[in-house]
């Protein structure tokens, strides 16, 4: 995988090593976090996302993905989910609902 990322660029900080950040992209988006909730141990959130937003530009990612499948890594199993609502800003009643929980009456 090494020869498919860019060459060592010159740091201005403590450089970070193309492994830690990709550890750091692939943790965001197996996770869901935001880039800024990213632990340290990937080092600054900054780092890590301009890194995935130059390799996500300059074609790595792409590079990358054609090289796990010309070795028959990829898998291509996926799951997609995805529901949206739409509502009108005011739809919400003001100080929530009087009757929370369910139609069921009281146990008692």
């Amino acid at each position: 995988m090494e020869p498919l990322l860019p060459p060592v660029g010159l740091a201005r900080g403590r450089w970070r090593n193309h492994r830690q950040v990709l550890e750091g992209i692939v943790f965001k988006f197996r996770t869901g976090l935001p880039w800024r909730d990213l632990p340290e141990r990937f080092g600054p959130w900054q780092t890590v996302h301009g890194r995935f937003a130059r390799w996500a530009a300059d074609g790595t990612f792409d590079r990358l993905l054609a090289a796990a499948q010309s070795m028959a890594e990829v898998d291509w199993l996926v799951a997609l989910d995805s529901t949206t609502v739409r509502a009108h800003q005011h739809t919400a009643a003001k100080g929530g609902s009087k009757n929370a929980g369910s139609d069921a009456p009281a146990a008692g």
